[in-house]
């Protein structure tokens, strides 16, 4: 095709990325020691050369650090990249100039990656047949009167779920499978179990190609996404049409808010794609490398590594700051997000010099944004390398994904002794981490599991990881998971182990569904989900990843108790408080907001080494709300456990996981009289008191 060129002009340093505006499209990026930048301009996204290469004239396209020019009358699905010039000396510098390299613009909203090679992006020479491209493309969504659902964190029940996992299994029969369309279609399933938030694993563009060698020689990828190389656009391959990939985005966001649901989104602002020094050049590291990433102060060609993934976003330099919190708010404003939980969030925490600032300014930026006020802000309050500030992470606003929670939760249902105390603690909200700091229950998202760790189901069916299939010889994952596979490590044919392990998932469950804070489940669990033992699933996009919705016929049982759970917290208000329990009536008459007590009334043993039982009475908020008496038995052993009397009110068995149907129906609950109940071994029981 012969060359052509569009007329140019000086353009505005203070649009970002790509704009219309009047007469043709702003470019605009940042770079503070380039000597020389080009605007590659294509046809298309697999189009093999420019039809247009813009050098632009410092004096002219130069204004502070930003290089801006406005190319006129340029039509909507232009393809374009950069290209800079610069500083070569890395070690004195820290810049990594390369002009053979294509970049992303760092602010484009859609990005397609057909033709990319990771491994051309790495070497030295020329990759513009091989690399991403930044797509042009104007903005006329219609919304139809949507807005943010606004439904505060202390009603919230998350689920956190893969949009590829969720409808790639045949069992999902979808005509799209793992894209955004796809969950639309799941939309009455997520609303029939009761969730009113999905938060999603990372939906930002990233690098499928960012996996180890031997990894990739397995014919592995990058499935879970923790790999983000554009900020502001969505992942192609969640997309039907690439091109359209952010209104599809927008369109599965609608819906979930129609049916009440609403979008969490799993960010990673803590690191790139790009990785370390022998990463490739796709965007950042062209253009700023010295300012985008924390670099070893001793040798500036090496990166500090907080995160374990080669490299660390330098979040608290100004620029950077400024760079995030604009992601942050066109995912809010423009795409209607109405969350967010930072992925290895104590990394955001570290200053300049890689020490944790209790201050940091990408923190309180976002904790003090008016355009994120409304926004839920989660913190996986911990980094790769040893930083963890759960309880104390930077801010008020904060919520906090509660890894003593999970611990603690996890180690007293497979039969640890001594740890009803910490139990306690837990279940009323951890106020020993948030109080304090004038927090509340609220800034604690409970949870048994994740996407990173074994399954439920893996978790009371193996005692260690099985990941050799990820081509790391089993070294991935963590070691410690606090798991118990109840008799047998995986599969079995034995009916008392496989009866223990659904109880055992149940109790979990029930807990997670007691307990004060923010519950979130794992997408999956709630039908028992396996992933054979492997806990480290982020390179399998297979069978061994993918929901097999055939499990809803086969663990019925465990769908309906997570349903009945989920209902039962929901006409509960004492299970969403939003304040701190104190042991002291609400009102005038009332029993005290919560009493402990153990086998024998009053006793919880607190200080009994050996201890494995607790239970709690919770008085209602309102006149008219029913008491829950919940009783906690992980002994090995059935236990007859004393009930608290209740002045003209009678206790209703509400659920109890040892016995199958588990959960009663309201209008069916069988009275409980004598002052007793025997609760099974290894059982969780709730009365209600009416």
């Amino acid at each position: 095709m012969p060359a052509r060129a569009y007329n140019t002009q000086a353009g505005s340093w203070d649009l970002s990325g790509a704009k219309f505006v009047d007469g043709g499209v702003n470019f605009c990026c940042f770079s503070r020691h380039a000597t020389a930048v080009e605007l590659l301009l294509f046809d298309g996204p697999t189009t093999p050369q420019p039809f247009q290469v813009i050098e632009l004239d410092a004096r002219v396209h130069k204004t502070f650090f930003f290089w801006h020019v406005l190319v006129e009358d340029l039509p909507e699905g232009t393809c374009y990249g950069w290209r800079m010039d610069g500083p070569t000396n890395t070690a004195e510098s820290g810049c990594r100039f390369d002009p053979d390299k294509l970049l992303l613009d760092p602010w484009c909203t859609t990005v397609d990656d057909r033709l990319w090679d990771r491994d051309a992006a790495r070497r030295p020479g020329d990759n513009l047949a091989t690399a991403m491209r930044s797509v042009l493309l104007r903005d006329a969504y219609d919304w139809e009167g949507d807005v943010h659902l606004h439904v505060p964190l202390t009603e919230a029940v998350i689920y956190e779920m893969h949009v590829g996992e969720l409808t790639r299994h045949p069992s999902a029969d979808t005509p799209h499978p793992g894209t955004f369309r796809a969950v639309v279609e799941k939309i009455p399933y997520l609303k029939d179990l009761g969730i009113t938030h999905v938060e999603l694993l990372p939906v930002m563009a990233y690098d499928l190609q960012d996996v180890p060698p031997t990894t990739a020689a397995l014919g592995l990828e990058n499935f879970w996404g923790y790999s983000t190389h554009s900020f502001f656009a969505p992942h192609p391959h969640y997309a039907c049409d690439p091109a359209g990939a952010r209104d599809e985005l927008r369109d599965m966001v609608k819906a979930l808010h129609r049916a009440g649901i609403g979008v969490i989104l799993d960010v990673v602002y803590n690191h790139t794609a790009e990785g370390g020094s022998d990463g490739p050049v796709i965007s950042l590291k062209g253009m700023g490398n010295e300012i985008f990433y924390h670099l070893d102060a001793a040798d500036l060609t090496q990166y500090r590594d907080y995160t374990g993934c080669g490299n660390t976003v330098n979040c608290n330099h100004p620029l950077v700051t400024r760079y995030l919190i604009d992601s942050l708010h066109y995912w809010a404003h423009d795409m209607h997000v109405d969350g967010f939980r930072f992925d290895l969030a104590s990394a955001m925490a570290r200053g300049e010099d890689g020490e944790p600032e209790h201050h940091a300014p990408v923190l309180w930026s976002i904790e003090l944004s008016p355009e994120l006020g409304h926004a839920h802000v989660i913190a996986e309050a911990w980094d790769a390398a040893g930083l963890y500030q759960v309880g104390d992470f930077p801010g008020f606003r904060w919520a906090e994904w509660n890894g003593h929670f999970r611990d603690v939760v996890r180690a007293f249902v497979r039969g640890d002794k001594g740890l009803i105390q910490h139990v306690a603690t837990r279940i009323a909200g951890s106020s020993d981490l948030y109080e304090a700091q004038a927090r509340l229950p609220a800034n604690s998202i409970n949870f048994i599991t994740c996407h990173d760790g074994f399954t439920l189901y893996d978790l009371v069916a193996y005692n260690d990881k099985h990941n050799q299939a990820n081509g790391e010889d089993n070294r991935d994952g963590h070691d410690d998971n606090l798991s118990w596979n109840c008799g047998a490590e995986g599969p079995t044919d034995d009916p008392e182990i496989l009866a223990l392990r659904r109880r055992q998932a149940k109790n979990l469950m029930a807990i997670l569904l007691l307990s004060q804070g923010v519950p979130m489940l794992l997408a999956g669990d709630e039908l028992l989900r396996t992933k054979q033992g492997n806990n480290n699933t982020y390179c399998q996009n297979n069978e061994l990843s993918w929901i097999d919705w055939r499990l809803g016929e086969d663990n019925r049982d465990m769908l309906a108790f997570t349903r009945a759970m989920i209902a039962l917290r929901k006409r509960h208000p004492t299970l969403r408080r939003e304040r701190f329990l104190t042991g002291k009536p609400d009102r005038e008459g009332a029993p005290p907001d919560i009493a402990w007590h153990g086998v024998r009334l009053d006793d919880p043993g607190w200080d009994d080494g050996n201890a494995q039982t607790l239970a709690f009475m919770l008085a209602g908020l309102a006149e008219d709300e029913p008491h829950l008496h919940v009783m906690l038995n992980m002994w090995d052993q059935p236990l007859d456990f004393a009930l608290p009397h209740l002045d003209g009110r009678g206790w209703y068995l509400a659920l109890d996981t040892g016995q199958e149907p588990a959960v009663q129906p309201l209008e069916q609950q069988p009275a409980v009289h004598d002052g007793r109940y025997r609760v099974g071994a290894r059982s969780v029981v709730v009365l209600e008191g009416r």
